[in-house]
């Protein structure tokens, strides 16, 4: 396996993974053409964020997005972890582990200070995962407005 940033041409199978995603998650839904768009955006302008993967030789096994801020609070930049997925025939192999431990690194790389998740409330699995790679719950609660 190795662990590299995605390339345009990783779109289609980026697609897939994020529909794998987004069907298990309750406020998102799949919708090709939005997710194409945003990879692309991502993917050719690196102040945006990194998508980093993992792969064998000859498929993408997974996949986690890294999206850039600036925090006040901090007075640095941070990151926005999103759409940590891997292929479900190839979990439990450790490759979950090895992105985040990736992803970590190219943030601390960056000049990140701090990264910031969300997980699915009833997703304990992941919120476990995550806690064990060293992320705390924070005291803050998530609100969302969506605009047309």
């Amino acid at each position: 396996m190795k662990l590299t940033k995605a390339t345009h041409s990783d779109i289609p199978e980026l697609v897939e993974l994020l529909r794998t995603l987004f069907e298990q998650e309750t406020e998102f839904e799949p919708n090709s053409e939005a997710q194409r768009k945003a990879l692309s955006k991502i993917i050719l302008d690196p102040t945006i964020g990194i998508i980093l993967v993992a792969r064998d030789d000859e498929k993408i096994l997974g996949m986690i997005n890294l999206l850039f801020t600036e925090s006040t609070a901090l007075g640095s930049k941070v990151a926005i972890l999103e759409d940590m997925v891997v292929l479900a025939k190839s979990r439990g192999e450790g490759i979950g582990s090895e992105l985040i431990d990736y992803a970590i690194s190219e943030a601390k790389k960056e000049g990140c200070k701090r990264i910031t998740l969300l997980t699915d409330i009833e997703n304990t699995k992941a919120q476990s995962f995550y806690q064990k790679k060293g992320f705390v719950k924070s005291k803050m609660m998530p609100y969302r407005l969506l605009l047309d």
